[in-house]
């Protein structure tokens, strides 16, 4: 029998993650014994160390001691947060890294939900590998990790025994993920259906929104920035924009990414594309009317770059969000 462990890290760990986790893989071992089998999980709450968890002012969690825990072959760390940041939360849960690390020595598995990636990462075992977490998060993780290859638009990924998944209730498309690796199609098919959980999801992108890069200190690339905020649908050469700037093209384009973390191009189209989702979701403009609003003439264009960035066609995303 698999003995899986959710572990409580020190912060604010969102209680959905820990109880929808919990219920939906007993319900998957209810379904595996009724079809005959022996029981395939025992799952268990367990912090290091034990102590009370508060979720606002209404829940709380009696977690188990995890040193009266002897054997993990899953461990499942929840989306968890902390007021001072993320480098306090890290801080924080040292002693849990540590054993993290030293689970997965032992051939434990290892998924994370969310920001829970933070401390998987923080484990070193991510190192070189990709993974996945909160698209809000994606700025503060790449400063923190940046030897991990961060694919933000990934609903989920696996390999090698760890396991990391989107932003929020995604966990649930992970959690199935797991049903089905440690019971069967069959199972993860039966979960699906009574918890409705979309088995087709795939990537957390129609769901991004873009947060530009603000919290530097270059005054030129910060005019820039607002200037291509303020003016989404014109034509902008950056070649006459770096001259209004009084600045080369190379070297604006050079600072720009250091800024941003965009280049120029990347920037422009994602704050496009942001206007078109807004456009999309609220109003009744026509597909053209939109294109002409965000500096679009060409369709075929259009629809490839916002494709690319929200990983749906402008008509699907109006049919989904509208």
């Amino acid at each position: 029998m698999k003995q899986v462990t959710i572990v409580l890290p020190a912060g604010e760990t969102n209680l959905s993650s820990v109880m929808g986790t919990l219920e939906i893989l007993n319900s998957a071992d209810d379904y595996w014994q009724r079809l005959g089998n022996g029981p395939r999980m025992e799952i268990r709450v367990a912090a290091v160390p034990a102590e009370l968890k508060h979720y606002g002012q209404f829940y709380s969690l009696h977690p188990l001691d995890i040193k009266d825990i002897k054997k993990h072959d899953l461990v499942i760390i929840p989306s968890v947060t902390d007021p001072g940041g993320y480098e306090r939360l890290i801080s924080n849960n040292k002693t849990l890294i540590e054993w993290l690390g030293l689970q997965y020595k032992k051939d434990a598995e290892i998924a994370s939900i969310c920001t829970g990636a933070f401390l998987l990462a923080a484990t070193g075992l991510l190192e070189g590998k990709i993974c996945s977490t909160h698209w809000k998060a994606e700025r503060d993780f790449r400063r923190l990790f940046p030897n991990v290859d961060l694919h933000i638009d990934k609903l989920l990924i696996a390999g090698q025994g760890l396991y990391t998944n989107g932003g929020a209730f995604s966990f649930l498309n992970l959690i199935l993920f797991l049903v089905e690796k440690f019971f069967d199609r069959q199972t993860a098919i039966y979960c699906s259906k009574v918890f409705q959980i979309d088995f087709d999801r795939t990537s957390q992108s129609p769901f991004t929104i873009f947060q530009p890069q603000k919290d530097h200190n270059d005054e030129l690339i910060s005019k820039a920035q607002v200037y291509m905020e303020e003016n989404p649908s014109e034509k902008i050469s950056f070649e006459k924009l770096a001259s209004k700037l009084a600045v080369s093209r190379r070297n604006f384009d050079r600072r720009f990414i250091k800024a941003t973390g965009n280049t120029p191009v990347e920037y422009l189209q994602r704050i496009r594309m942001e206007v078109a989702k807004s456009l999309l979701e609220k109003g009744r403009k026509s597909m053209f009317e939109i294109m002409d609003e965000v500096g679009y003439s060409d369709e075929r264009a259009f629809k490839e770059i916002f494709k690319r960035i929200t990983g749906m066609s402008p008509v699907d995303y109006r049919g989904k969000f509208n």
